[in-house]
């Protein structure tokens, strides 16, 4: 079918605007990046220079030297925790929020799913009081039980979507046939709400990874992240600009390997309640 003038124009116009929004939001990681290969002279130069600078190898000092390699793994023990304790958690609690008819039900969902709309400076007095009367100051647990408060009403919001879409008949005839509650779980509502738990399980990873503030106050020099150590660049004699950037896009590797990896899994979990079934 021949394409009109208008048609033609709105299609330009469309490509044009995903054009500029792919560049607004790769231009910082870009130039992130290239301040991590630039020597201090080309990173203060008044003129910002894109090609022809002197190379200078800003990962190797923070960590080898400086020992920047422990926050990092910190950050992955501390999300991976994470991870492990809430999407457990949050299944369950989501099959019985959508399959069973509890007593004030909606109002728990409803008031579960508020902590996580609440700010995260409005929770750090009381949490630091518990955590250092629980003797769990700079500790990576104390960092996944907070991540975990504040991840699972996400989770299991996200994960009931999921089984929300999944028919109650499947559920029923298991049951007739002699299946166990824990084997239904396993074998049958395991499988088929799996879109929408790696969803849970990606978000959790990534919320969890790019947090500061907790890790900021819950935290010293043995268990503080990799996000909380790049503050540490900004000294009394100036900001070391290469060195921060260099770090900071060791930082973004997993969760960026991680959205490119299973971005389908994000976008099928998220869209799997869409359409429920009764």
């Amino acid at each position: 079918m021949k394409k009109t003038a208008r048609s033609v124009a709105f299609e330009v116009a469309f490509y044009l605007v995903v054009i500029l929004m792919i560049t607004a939001m790769l231009f910082p990681l870009i130039w992130t990046f290239e301040t991590s290969l630039k020597d201090k002279a080309s990173i203060l130069s008044r003129s910002p220079e894109w090609w022809g600078f002197r190379i200078e190898n800003n990962y190797y000092e923070p960590f080898m030297v400086e020992g920047y390699l422990k926050p990092l793994l910190n950050s992955v023990l501390t999300a991976l925790g994470c991870v492990i304790l809430t999407v457990p958690l949050a299944f369950m609690a989501a099959y019985a929020f959508s399959r069973f008819k509890i007593f004030g039900a909606p109002t728990m969902y409803f008031w579960s799913l508020t902590c996580r709309m609440g700010p995260e400076a409005a929770f750090i007095i009381p949490y630091y009081l518990m955590i250092t009367k629980l003797g769990l100051y700079d500790t990576t647990f104390s960092l996944i039980l907070i991540y975990s408060l504040f991840n699972l009403p996400l989770a299991i919001w996200l994960v009931k979507s999921g089984i929300d879409g999944i028919p109650k008949a499947i559920d029923e005839a298991a049951l007739v046939d002699g299946v166990g509650i824990s084997d239904l779980l396993r074998r049958v509502i395991l499988p088929v709400a799996a879109p929408s738990i790696a969803a849970a399980s990606i978000l959790v990873f990534i919320f969890s990874w790019n947090e500061y503030l907790f890790a900021s106050v819950l935290t010293a020099l043995r268990s503080r992240t990799i996000t909380v150590g790049l503050l540490q660049f900004v000294t009394t004699v100036g900001i070391r600009y290469g060195n921060m950037a260099a770090v900071s896009i060791v930082a973004l590797l997993p969760t960026l390997i991680t959205v490119v990896i299973l971005q389908k899994y994000i976008i099928a979990g998220l869209t799997l309640g869409a359409v429920t079934s009764e």
